[in-house]
């Protein structure tokens, strides 16, 4: 069976939840953080050579990174769902806003966590420019909510389950208001209708409350 290495509070949330909008059985094994650290422990960093959440094991298999697991996922288990064919009009639009999660949007914020916490002044060029990079990806994520509901068009797809981690969970760890976003905030509040995410979030992470607002 398909098991999910879920450390607390973190990427692996978004594997949860593709498995639960495509109602595959799965196993769910639950890592708290280093109380003194807050980084993995030793028997999470232990399953994978890169020690990072999210990890999956089936079978023999042991596979890191969010969206190679998010496709290994769609392409064994997902019959279709939750991914355009290349013969849709959706198709593009799905492919770059997947990537985008994790090619522009997630490494904006990790480097801006981490510049934050070098305390640097705040005329600092090097923050300047990186929180500019920030604005401009949220920018680029409120312009497309204004024009569609989901990532991809009219329906929930797997762009939406990589991206969504970055505008919620992460900014637990890099606190931001979405207040200057009012297309992402109303995005969100479509997610948290969903029963699956729901069910995710409860089953990862019982003790934290999304962060839809």
């Amino acid at each position: 069976m398909l098991t999910i290495h879920h450390l607390g509070i973190s990427q692996s949330e978004r594997i949860i939840w593709l498995c639960e909008e495509l109602n595959l059985p799965y196993e769910l094994k639950r890592y708290p953080r280093d109380p003194v650290t807050i980084l993995a422990p030793a028997e999470f960093k232990a399953l994978h050579p890169l020690g990072t959440a999210p990890i999956i094991t089936d079978g023999p298999l042991v596979l890191a990174e969010s969206g190679a697991i998010i496709e290994y996922i769609l392409a064994k288990y997902g019959q279709g769902r939750l991914a355009p064919t290349p013969d849709a009009p959706e198709f593009a639009d799905y492919l770059y806003w997947f990537h985008f999660a994790n090619g522009t949007l997630q490494p904006a914020m990790g480097r801006n966590m981490s510049l934050r916490r070098l305390n640097l002044p705040a005329d600092n060029p090097v923050l300047a420019g990186v929180k500019a990079r920030l604005d401009h990806a949220f920018d680029l994520v409120e312009n497309r909510l204004a024009a569609v509901p989901y990532f991809a068009g009219d329906a929930l797809t797997a762009a939406d389950i990589a991206i969504v981690f970055s505008l919620t969970t992460m900014r637990h760890f890099l606190p931001m208001s979405l207040a200057p976003y009012p297309h992402i905030l109303a995005y969100l509040q479509r997610i948290g209708e969903r029963e699956a995410y729901r069910r995710a979030m409860r089953k990862g992470d019982p003790d934290f409350t999304p962060m839809l607002t």
